[in-house]
């Protein structure tokens, strides 16, 4: 049973396995992979690998530079970097799957109902996501937190509402395709009722470039909340969040510049993480990316 899930009856590996062959011979995309699970390895064993408590002040003297009792070194209250960037990990992840998952769930939604629904509801629908999709990501997420307060939970919130209109016109655009397909034209000739086309034969189809979407946006979604924090709109202190532990570092940088280069490169190499593995993910789930291969 198990050989017959990796092959077929005449025993050619089976898609599934050509594509993880396609993953795994993609050098960024593995380079991203790993990037990742270290970023959930650290996440998920935070209390085991950071030394000190990431709040705790005076864990050494102010402003010390690395060294091997504290390898980032420390900031203005003595607290240790390097544990609080391991735990910072945790918000960092969790920043990216509340924002994404927001966008997605409620750009979905709406790209779902007004590209299979046309009429009066699609120009409706679409014409507010245009609307909402004119102003700049960052000014939507500046609108959203003003409203809502400065805090970490409502960044998040922010930056899904402020991603929202991409993932609906993605949505949009792959539904209004999917209805020019045969499948789908021979679904609604047989009588199919609108919740079985829209859950059993569109969603399943539009799912795989939803996840492509959806994990190149990770990368946004924590530079965005970065931004916010940084700014003073997202985290607040004592939080081990990286934006704004890259906002409190300013002041220092002339006399403690680890203070804003460990968040930074933190930051950095996230992000290139997530875009890498993204484009991997693409590249095996895109048809486009297949035929053009």
């Amino acid at each position: 049973m198990a050989m017959q899930s990796l092959s077929d009856a005449g025993g050619a590996p089976s898609e599934m396995a050509l594509k993880l062959g396609q993953f795994f011979r993609n050098k960024g995309a593995v380079i991203g992979l790993v990037i990742v699970l270290v970023l959930v390895f650290v996440a998920i064993f935070a209390p085991l690998i950071a030394p000190f408590d990431p709040q705790m002040m005076g864990a050494g003297r102010r402003l010390q530079p690395p060294s091997f009792g504290h390898p980032f070194g420390t900031d203005e209250f003595g607290r240790d970097l390097f544990s609080r960037v391991v735990y910072g990990s945790r918000l960092t992840l969790m920043i990216a799957g509340i924002a994404v998952g927001i966008a997605l769930a409620i750009g979905l939604t709406i790209g779902l109902v007004g590209g299979y629904a046309g009429g009066w509801t699609e120009r409706v629908v679409m014409r507010l996501v245009d609307v909402v999709f004119s102003f700049t990501e960052t000014l939507i997420a500046l609108a959203a937190v003003a409203v809502l307060g400065p805090s970490l939970k409502n960044a998040m919130i922010a930056v899904g509402i402020a991603t929202m209109p991409f993932y609906a016109r993605i949505c949009y655009s792959t539904v209004i395709v999917e209805k020019n397909k045969p499948y789908f034209e021979a679904t609604v000739a047989a009588g199919a009722g609108h919740v079985r086309i829209l859950f059993l034969h569109l969603l399943p189809n539009i799912l795989p470039t939803m996840v492509v979407v959806a994990t190149l946006g990770v990368s946004t979604a924590i530079l965005a909340a970065a931004g916010l924090s940084f700014l003073g709109l997202g985290a607040q202190p004592p939080s081990p969040e990286w934006g704004w532990m890259l906002s409190a570092g300013r002041d220092y940088f002339t006399r403690a510049p680890w203070m804003m280069i460990v968040p930074g490169v933190s930051i950095a190499i996230t992000v290139l993480g997530f875009n890498l593995l993204g484009d991997g993910v693409r590249e095996i789930l895109d048809p486009r990316q297949t035929t053009r291969r």
